[in-house]
């Protein structure tokens, strides 16, 4: 490939942008969130690195013709699948797998924080009472992962080594059917058959028409009542008035969320007021270095292609993931 030219839209001042100057001669890359600078720069774009503004996206689409790729820096892809992009012949990629690692953490830590009773603690602490309970094991607990792709397997790994045993469902059961982690996996259609057996059920799917309010009233409903609902996917996965009333009503013991409905969440909202709620600011995977990594994964797909291989992480634009 001749010189190839790479547009990026997002803030050039971002720090972890600064990746992309040690990309070699055979490359240009245009960086900018001001719209002029991106339509002249998309008339000539072999490919474009999405980070944010997905109006700004969609305002220069028009104008790339040449566009063979467009890459984003996040993992969830539904803010940009407007239909010009979905029909185009682009390839998109996201990043997939890049922040598996702080997510898996934050549900173990969510586990960690029922069993334990974590909030009891310190507010036994901040009484200066001391009163002893008995707190659960993780061990030989059963958690539940809805959308069992890399994220979901992260959550296993983890989940395992405290001694818990798991349970899988996503769309294409077969290709975990050999998986050491499981169980047992399920399709999606068999949600409701694996609820009932779930103490802590970990939704780590991503946004689609097909996944919005997966669990609501009904799946709530056949849940265990020590059961713990645990969300790192995307916050239309759940229905949130049916949640907050079983929560209220305590048909479920607890929920920890880090991602909502609506966000940055309102300062009115239930949920603040649930001693049951751990709350996250969709921020749980917000580690040191998180964008840089996600900005090596994108190089390393950015020489692939260039040599024209194969692209990693590649998004079914109809699906949606």
């Amino acid at each position: 490939m001749s010189l190839a030219t790479i547009v990026a839209i997002a803030d050039p001042g971002f720090a972890y942008l600064r990746k992309l100057g040690q990309v070699s001669e055979e490359v240009r890359f245009v960086v900018s969130d001001q719209l002029q600078v991106l339509l002249t720069a998309c008339d000539d774009a072999d490919a474009i690195l999405y980070v944010n503004t997905p109006n700004l996206l969609r305002a220069v689409f028009p104008r790339a013709s040449r566009l063979k790729w467009l890459h984003s820096l996040n993992t969830g892809v539904e803010p940009i699948l407007f239909p010009e992009l979905v029909m185009s012949r682009a390839i998109l990629t996201n990043s997939r797998g890049t922040y598996k690692g702080p997510l898996a953490e934050f549900v173990m830590a969510a586990v960690l924080f029922f069993s334990k009773d974590i909030g009891r603690l310190l507010k036994n602490q901040a009484l200066r009472l001391w009163q002893q309970f008995d707190p659960q094991e993780a061990r030989g607990k059963v958690m539940g992962i809805v959308g069992y792709g890399e994220t979901g397997r992260a959550c296993a790994e983890l989940a395992r080594a405290h001694g818990m045993r798991i349970l899988g469902l996503r769309r294409r059961p077969e290709l975990s059917q050999d998986d050491p982690l499981l169980e047992r996996v399920f399709g999606p259609e068999e949600l409701s058959q694996m609820l009932p057996f779930c103490d802590y059920l970990v939704l780590s799917a991503p946004g689609t028409p097909q996944t919005r309010h997966l669990i609501g009233k009904s799946q709530i409903k056949v849940m265990k009542p020590e059961a713990v609902l645990i969300n790192v996917g995307r916050g239309s996965l759940i229905d949130e008035a049916a949640l907050i009333q079983a929560l209220q009503e305590g048909r479920i013991r607890g929920a920890a969320l880090d991602v909502f409905e609506v966000e940055p969440l309102p300062s009115d909202h239930p949920f603040y007021g649930l001693s049951n709620v751990l709350i996250s600011p969709h921020a749980t995977d917000h580690v040191p270095g998180w964008r840089e990594r996600a900005v090596e994964d994108f190089l390393r797909n950015l020489d692939r292609f260039l040599t024209g291989q194969s692209l990693l992480n590649v998004v079914d634009k109809v699906a949606g993931y």
